[in-house]
């Protein structure tokens, strides 16, 4: 068994260097990673690192020397989010396509990334791949940051020969998916921000405000109003039963999850959000649009139309579409055309079918279900400008209308005890 010297970072990034006993430099490389150490150089030891090694030890990476150790916590709290993983597929595109070798590549790739885990996992994947790995099989080993999809294109990218333009169209692709989820979110957090401003605005009234003008009239003997009346109820209740409803609330939660967890709870739910007017159409189009975009990139990259639904369906994200595209992947493998059983399935509409249908006769499927996904998204893209625009003022509405009748119920009072004065 021989020894090696070694240059690496540990899991924190910090610089390691240290001897490890081994029989090869796979070997040793092996024996660090599992040691959480991620090698940049492995060499066989000198006669001062043999003596230095003693029989059969290995020691402990340096990181500068002294006893202080170094815990960087932000790597448990970093998430690699999807345009993470955009960025470093366009600059692994960038990179190949200018003629450096794959594991070079990596290494490059490895030093530009931001994000601390992100460049662990490449250093890791470049290390798989440089002793002999293909990029498909080492990038699976992280199905959380390189999804099916991710996979199954590279993997046909190296089968066709075509790992930069499969890279180029995955960077594009997923690009495209991340500024189409930007919108929705964009369109939809002011909504939010409002609801929950409204809720706590509402909340402070009655259980602050509207008990201590209630102590007033009460003090003073007055006839309330019906309005005012079913204000301080409200208030009262909120006063005196604010764990019931946070326990039933808790518990209706909990409930709802565990039903919606269930295979009937889901179909209920995500038929529902199809049918909901508005936002329901709004759902059905993002999710024709990923569904069109996705099978166009797969296709085009080589990868078989039977194993590309597979791959679509997935990814969806709701499980009554999941189900039409199940049944059109059965009914394609037994010879039928795609568009016959999205059009049996009522979920598609008309004009996806057409051109889906155009597509298969004329031999450019791809083609048009990329017409299809640009055409989607541009309608996305207004219905969320239109959405974001009627959504605000409504809300503004609903909260000043609330306000207005807490407002009422408080003023009534008043107004009646002055006519009464006078």
């Amino acid at each position: 068994m021989a020894v090696y010297e070694y240059k690496g970072l540990d899991k924190a990034g910090k610089n390691a260097v240290g001897i490890v006993d081994a029989d090869s430099p796979k070997a040793a490389r092996l024996k660090l990673r599992k040691q959480g150490v991620f090698p940049t150089s492995v060499v066989e030891g000198k006669a001062g690192a043999l003596r230095a090694a003693g029989k059969g030890t290995t020691s402990a990476p340096s990181s500068g020397g002294g006893l202080s150790v170094e815990v960087d916590f932000s790597k448990y709290f970093e998430r690699i989010g999807v345009g993470d993983v955009a960025i470093a597929t366009r600059q692994l595109s960038a990179l190949i396509g200018a003629g450096i070798p794959l594991v070079e590549s990596l290494g490059a790739v490895s030093e530009q990334v931001e994000k601390e885990k992100l460049r662990l996992v490449m250093r890791e994947v470049k290390e798989k791949v440089n002793e002999g790995a293909t990029l498909h099989k080492a990038l699976a080993g992280y199905p959380k940051i390189f999804t099916n999809l991710y996979t199954n294109m590279v993997k046909a990218g190296e089968q066709a020969g075509a790992l930069e333009t499969v890279l180029d169209r995955l960077a594009d692709y997923t690009e495209s998916m991340v500024e189409l989820r930007g919108k929705v979110v964009a369109a939809m957090t002011y909504p939010v921000i409002m609801m929950f401003v409204a809720m706590g605005v509402v909340g402070f009234l009655l259980t602050f405000v509207v008990p201590k003008i209630t102590k007033i009239f009460d003090d003073m003997g007055a006839d309330l109003p019906f309005i005012t009346r079913f204000v301080v109820g409200i208030s009262d209740f909120m006063q005196s039963f604010w764990w019931l409803l946070a326990l039933v609330g808790a518990g209706a939660l909990y409930g709802f999850r565990r039903w919606y967890a269930s295979d009937k709870g889901r179909h209920r739910v995500d038929d529902l959000l199809l049918r909901i007017p508005i936002f329901g159409r709004m759902m059905s189009m993002v999710a024709i649009s990923r569904f069109a975009s996705t099978l166009a990139t797969l296709m085009n990259s080589g990868v078989p139309l039977l194993s590309a639904l597979g791959i679509v369906r997935n990814i969806l994200g709701n499980v009554i579409l999941q189900d039409v595209i199940e049944k059109a992947q059965e009914q394609v493998r037994e010879g039928r055309a795609l568009n016959r059983p999205l059009k049996e399935s009522g979920r598609f509409p008309p004009m996806v079918i057409h051109m889906i249908a155009v597509g298969e006769r004329t031999g450019d499927l791809a083609p048009m279900l990329e017409r299809v996904s640009t055409s989607y998204e541009s309608q996305v893209n207004r219905r969320l400008e239109t959405l974001s625009s009627l959504l605000e003022p409504l809300m503004i509405l609903i909260m000043g209308g609330v306000v207005f009748v807490i407002a009422l119920a408080i003023l009534l009072p008043m107004l009646n005890m002055n006519s009464l004065a006078r």
